[in-house]
């Protein structure tokens, strides 16, 4: 967002690790609730029972899963400056890794 000041203001985003939970969870409670729903339905004999079962746990796995909780927000990237990056540039790239060529079999 940009502030009044038309600066850039810095949002809590989710990082890379809680990108990873967040996949995780969503595999392991959906996974979950298949095996929960399709035990419910068949011990109650009733398929809508299974859809409503796994269609809760989708809708639960979604409220987990979906909103940016802080829990996500463990690991947040620090980002350099410009000022910053003028003063420490790139190194230049290595000689070795692009003169040398596989030698290609034939």
């Amino acid at each position: 967002m940009i502030n009044d000041d038309g600066e850039m203001e810095s949002e809590q985003r989710m990082d890379w690790q809680g990108q990873k939970l967040a996949e995780q969870l969503m595999q392991i409670l959906l996974l979950s609730f298949a095996v929960v729903a399709f035990t419910t339905g068949y011990f109650m004999a009733s398929f809508q029972m299974m859809i409503l079962t796994y269609f809760g746990g989708v809708v639960l796995t979604t409220l987990v899963t979906v909103p940016n909780w802080p829990f996500y927000n463990r690991h947040p990237l620090q980002w350099l400056d410009p000022s910053e990056v003028e003063k420490h540039p790139k190194p230049p790239p290595s000689a070795n890794s692009t003169s040398k060529k596989k030698a290609v079999k034939k």
